[in-house]
Order: structure tokens, then sequence, then C-alpha cells
């Protein structure tokens, strides 16, 4: 393939310690050549030895795979299927969307899906990490490979095969463990050049020795020498197998990391963007006030504005719905037409031919509803100084109200922020609300920097003017108004409760949806590139430390017992091949929290 790597060294050695065996072998039919030394055990003992140490690398590899094993593992082969009003057991492969699968008390969940009957307690922390179960009912989310507890449920497939949650972390783990980052890159690079750099020493080494002395036996054996124990395979492992390790690692703890290069860069972070809602809060928000102007009731604004936000995916629009439901009031589905999102801002839509606008105090001045009561402005201060949002609700171009929904921050949130800036990271909050509640939110979790009203374009040009100032800047979000911000960031960071538009622009997901887990990024990324680091100091160190005594450059001094055997060069060689690769399972054990 013209292209030295570490195989060359191998093959030149044993190739000319065979075909020089092999001549001399041929020439002992014709010319009795009592004192001639062959090779052929040096050149079957070198291949040995390093068939024995790829097997060790090979086992001591396998180690590292074992979070995709545990993962594979999780999910049950078949499940109890209701089909035509009977109980069916079927293999995991034949199950379909909109199939009901019946989950028994203390059995494996089989697939993604919605409970439509019975409750349970579920415990999830083979997938997200969390060691309290979790109480589902009818409507919950349930993962495959979960398990279930004490109840029964009856649940209905939403996905299946490669698009359920644990084939997507399975396929996420697997990319990144097969990747590449930038320091293996440079490791290949210099590889390269450092097999041509080894072969010309090992031919200078062959020309030496026939000058001191005409034995070419000793000639050969040192030529051999150093072209086996220069072999960097070490060199080759000492990036990949702690990748593998480290992702590993991450994927038991609820970190999935996209690629080794998102490794890599992690612990280079130097400045940190969190979106507010669902990442420092919970992201289930709740109606705590409603308030109705002219002479609309209270009732009347929840059912038109629930109505509204049902085409909505936003954790407001769900809160509304939510407070709706609980009331008891019926939200008319029909009703609404020419739905509309102007992203940033609010929603639009016609219901029962009224104009209803709902969203942010600018979407109200952006769409020109004039009467905005000093009243309202007076309880738009209070709320948003009580960590509230402010949705506002406006009927033909008249203000019928605003209604106050509550956010709970994530107990972690501050804890994290707090160690965040015990690393010297700087941490900025950007949300799409408003200036008082971010201020709020921000002084609350202990941020200096924020930044209020931000719509998705402008996150993505603050992250660019940060990373003008020659930053390297980390992005942590849940929404679809986050993904052009994670794209651009140097990392970005998803939390695994948010959007699959999210998930998929971000290059690490942290499945348990805690800040927390923010800092168990940083450090398993610091850890992992100093141990590649000491893998590589031990690689060259090993290589620049055995060529001299290969080449014999001790003979003069100490004498023959200083020449190297080419089979102990070979079993050093994958020695230290070995010893790179139990350095990098280390991480399997590293300590994060």
């Amino acid at each position: 393939h013209f292209f030295a790597d570490m195989n060359v060294l191998i093959s030149i050695g044993t190739f000319a310690a065979y075909i020089y065996s092999l001549i001399i072998t041929i020439v002992a039919f014709f010319v009795v050549q009592p004192d001639s030394v062959n090779y052929y055990e040096t050149s079957a003992m070198i291949i040995t030895l390093i068939l024995i140490g790829k097997f060790l690398e090979e086992r001591a590899k396998g180690q590292t795979s074992e979070a995709i094993k545990k993962l594979i593992r999780l999910q049950p082969m078949t499940a109890q299927l209701i089909r035509d009003g009977q109980l069916v057991e079927v293999q995991i492969d034949q199950v379909e969307v909109g199939d009901q699968i019946i989950v028994r008390p203390g059995e494996g969940i089989p697939i993604d899906g919605v409970i439509v009957e019975g409750q349970s307690s579920v415990d999830e922390s083979m997938v997200t990490g969390e060691s309290m179960q979790v109480q589902k009912e009818i409507g919950s989310q349930v993962i495959g490979g979960t398990i279930n507890g004490a109840g029964s449920f009856t649940l209905e497939v939403t996905r299946v095969g490669s698009d359920t949650t644990l084939a997507q972390i399975i396929q996420l783990v697997e990319e990144a463990q097969g990747s590449k980052a930038p320091i293996q890159k440079l490791a290949d690079r210099i590889a390269g050049i450092f097999v041509p750099v080894v072969i010309g020493i090992a031919m200078v080494t062959f020309i030496s020795w026939m000058m001191i002395s005409p034995d070419i036996s000793m000639a050969l054996s040192n030529f051999i020498a150093v072209m086996i124990i220069a072999c960097p395979c070490s060199l080759g492992l000492a990036t990949p197998t702690a990748i593998v390790v480290a992702t590993g690692r991450g994927a038991e703890l609820g970190i999935l990391i996209r690629d080794g290069e998102s490794l890599e860069l992690a612990h280079q972070i130097e400045t940190i963007i969190l979106d507010k809602t669902g990442t420092i809060t919970e992201g289930k928000p709740s109606v705590t006030d409603i308030i109705a102007v002219n002479d609309f009731s209270e009732d009347q604004l929840l059912v038109i504005s629930a109505s509204v936000e049902s085409r909505s995916e936003h954790p407001l629009g769900q809160a509304i719905i939510a407070a709706c439901q609980k009331k008891g009031l019926v939200v008319d589905l029909d009703a609404v037409n020419n739905f509309e999102v102007i992203v940033g801002f609010g929603l639009m839509a016609t219901v029962d031919g009224q104009t209803v606008h709902i969203g942010s105090r600018r979407w109200m001045e952006k769409s020109g509803i004039k009467n905005l009561l000093g009243q309202d402005v007076d309880n738009e201060i209070r709320f948003a100084n009580q960590n509230k949002t402010i949705v506002w609700v406006a009927i033909d171009q008249a203000l019928a109200g605003i209604i106050a929904i509550a956010d709970p921050i994530r107990p972690m949130s501050k804890r994290a922020v707090e160690a965040l800036q015990r690393s010297n990271i700087e941490v900025y909050m950007m949300t799409g609300d408003n200036p008082l509640t971010a201020k709020s939110v921000a002084e609350s979790v202990g941020i200096d920097h924020y930044i209020a009203q931000v719509l998705p374009g402008e996150k993505d040009m603050q992250v660019q003017i940060l990373q003008q100032e020659g930053k390297v800047v980390a992005v942590v979000g849940d929404g679809i108004n986050d993904a052009p911000a994670l794209a651009r960031a140097d990392i970005g960071i998803a939390i695994g409760s948010g959007s699959d538009v999210a998930i998929e622009a971000a290059d690490i997901t942290l499945v348990n949806s805690d800040l927390a887990d923010v800092i168990s990024a940083l450090r398993l990324s610091q850890k992992t590139f100093r141990t590649i680091k000491w893998n590589l100091f031990w690689a060259f160190f090993y290589n620049v430390l055995g060529i001299p005594i290969a080449a014999g450059l001790l003979f003069p001094v100490l004498g023959e017992r200083f020449l190297l055997n080419p089979m102990i060069a070979a079993a050093a060689m994958s020695f230290s091949s070995v010893l790179v690769v139990t350095n990098s399972l280390r991480l399997k054990t590293a300590k994060l929290s």
C-alpha cells in the first residue's frame, strides 16, 4: 500500500532472517559449512511472540468493549404481545410500532413505548445511571432494556429496531470507539516518518557490523534486532485503546461521546454556555398564576391558549395544556387553524375565527398589541422575581391576559456551576426568556454572565463571538432552538431528555439530564488525555532506549553480553504493547465525581 507502518519492520526483519537461512541451507547442499548460523528459529519465534502479544492485546482490548456488551445484554429477546385479544410471546424483531405489549412485575421492558394501561416504578439505572426507581403511569415513556418494578402495565410500542433508545446508544458508543482523536492522527504521521528512519538505522547497523567483522550472522542479528525492537506497535495502540476504554466508561455513567475528537477537546473548554429551560431548570414547568383582562375569563383564556398550544411541543405549552386538563376544561383541537410558530417569539393561530397571539412581550409588541396594561407589567416584574416565566396572550389584537409558569431549578445546577467555575471555566447562561426571569435564575445558581431574549440565530452568533476571542466554547442545551449553537460550538453537550434535533447536533449527550455530568465528562476527557500522553511517552521512550542497544552501541564497552538477541527484542516489543493497553484499562475504574 506504499505506506510505512509498524508491520513493515516486523515483515522485513523476519523475512530477512528467513531468506538468509534459506540461502545458507541451499548452499549447504553443495558446500559444507558446519559453522554457518541460520535463523529459522529466530524468524519463527519472532512471529510467535508477536502473535502472542497480539493475542494479549486483543484480549485486553476485548475488556474495553464491556460497556457495549452490557448494553446489548440489557434488551430482552422476546416480548408478550397482545394479538387478537390473546397474549403471544414473539421475538423482539417481530414487534412493530403500534403493537401493545404486557410487561409483568420484575421483567425487562423489551422495547421503547408509552404506557396505555397500568402503572409501576421502573429501574432505569442501566441506561440513565439514575439509581432511584422512576414512577411511571399512563402516558409515561419507558425505555427498552430497563427493569419493571412491582407493578404491571401495558405499553404501546413507539420505536423499534435501530430507532430505539438502546440501539442509538450502542451505535453512538461503537462509532466513538472506532474514531480517531487528533493526537492519534499526529501519532500516525510520526509513525510514517519513524519507520523509514528505523529502516535506515538498521541498514547502517548492518553495514557497520560488516565493516567491523566479516561475520555476517552478527551483522544480520543486529539488523533484525533493530527492526524488531523499534516496531512502533505500542505507538499505534497508545490512543485508540484509551479512547475505547474512555467511551465505554462514559457510556456506563450515562455520558455518550460521539467521537475521539470530542473526547480529546473537552478538557480544553474555557467557556461554557448553558441554556436555561430544561438545562438549568427541570424543563417540567407548571402553571402557577392566570390573570385575565379585558372581559376575558381565566377559563376562557386557558382553553384558547391550550387549544393553540396543542399544536406545539414547547414545554411551556405543555404546561398550559396540563393546567387546562387539570381544571377539567375541554380543549377544542378542531377549532384551531392557520397555526404558525415564530421561532424565538411565540405562536399565532386562529381559534373559531379569532386571531390568537401567544408568547413573549416582544411578540406582543412585534404583533402590534397596543394595550399592554401597566398592571400586567407590574405582575410581570413580580412573577419574574419569583423565577416564573410570563406567557402573554392576545385575542383579536387585544390583550387577553398573562399566564405565569414556574420551572423549578434542577437540584444539581448550582453545584455544577460552582464546580465549573472552580475549574476556571467561564459560565454563561443564554435564554429566550425575559431579562428579569433570566437574572433571577442566573443569580439563584451563581452565574454572573447571562443573556436574555436570545433567538436561536443569536445564540449561534454569541458562540461565534466567543470563539473569535480565541476561546474554546461548549454549549449545553436541550431544545430545537439550541441545535444551531450546539452545532457551532467546539463541543456541543445535549441534555438526554431534550429533543432529537438537539441530541443529533451535539458531540456529547448526557443521558441522565444532570448538569453534574458535564463535570464528569470534562474529568473523563482530562484523564483520557493524560493516559494517552503517558502511553505515547512510554512508546517513544522504549524505542529511543531500545534501538541503540539493538544496534550494538554498548558492545565496545560492555562486550557481547549486551548484544540484543532478536527473539528477546520481539518479546520486549510485545510486552511494551501489552503495557500500553494495560495502562489504558485503568480508565475503566476512573473516578469522575
